[in-house]
């Protein structure tokens, strides 16, 4: 007697983890309306990082798991001075730790997509030579791309909007509607066949400090995680 072959199961919905992070939320004209859109689709995991850990002491392992869950990563904040909030910036060195997100060891977000939705101050004529930031935008976006590419995440092309001090009700509606709307389709985007895969980025063990024995824990003071991208 012929059995009928199951039907194939049907795929688990992409999800979607979205940390927004603004300090003063009050003030955010732009922010907040895509917070709102965010919280309005189905399977995005959001995190108002300013309001879990207004402390500034970040549950690591509870982060970790979270983006262990997630198919896309999406950052979501205003540009300040040219990069992120303090704290998402704290977030990055705490969580994304060596041996983990990168280095020689397990490669735990490895194949997973980087996303980032931003906002400026100024108008976009100001990222340009002859305005006052004297670099088109797109200059400031390595320290995103290359953190994505050392943890062998797809980085995906921002959504930003300009101007977001000056913007009308208008505007701020159809950029959210579009921010929306890029959430409920990924990873049916338009573009995705074109994005190359990431570059393999090993971290050779002789560029990390070896641990001393000596201490209590077996690793040295400095051998703590540190920032992905370091300042002189």
């Amino acid at each position: 007697m012929s059995q009928i072959a199951p039907e194939p199961a049907a795929s688990a919905s992409p999800r979607i983890y979205l940390i927004a992070a603004h300090p003063h939320w009050r003030e955010s004209h732009v922010n907040r309306r895509l917070l709102q859109a965010a919280r309005a689709v189905a399977d995005v995991d959001v995190n108002d990082l300013y309001a879990s850990y207004p402390d500034y002491v970040i549950d690591v392992e509870a982060e970790q798991q979270r983006l262990l869950k997630a198919d896309l990563l999406v950052l979501m904040h205003p540009i300040q001075w040219y990069s992120m909030p303090p704290l998402q910036k704290l977030w990055l060195d705490e969580v994304l730790t060596y041996g983990w997100a990168y280095g020689t060891g397990r490669y735990a977000l490895q194949g997973k997509d980087f996303w980032l939705a931003a906002s400026t101050g100024g108008p976009e004529s100001s990222y340009h030579p002859s305005g006052y930031n004297r670099y088109f935008f797109d200059a400031f976006l390595p320290p995103y791309e290359q953190t994505a590419a050392l943890c062998g995440m797809r980085f995906l092309p921002p959504l930003v909007l300009h101007g977001a001090r000056s913007a009308g009700p208008s505007e701020i509606e159809a950029h959210a509607q579009v921010f929306e709307h890029r959430l409920r389709t990924y990873p049916d985007w338009p573009e995705m066949d074109e994005i190359a895969p990431c570059p393999r980025c090993v971290v050779p063990q002789t560029d990390r400090p070896q641990a001393d024995s000596s201490t209590d824990d077996g690793i040295a003071a400095n051998d703590a995680p540190r920032p992905l991208i370091q300042e002189a």
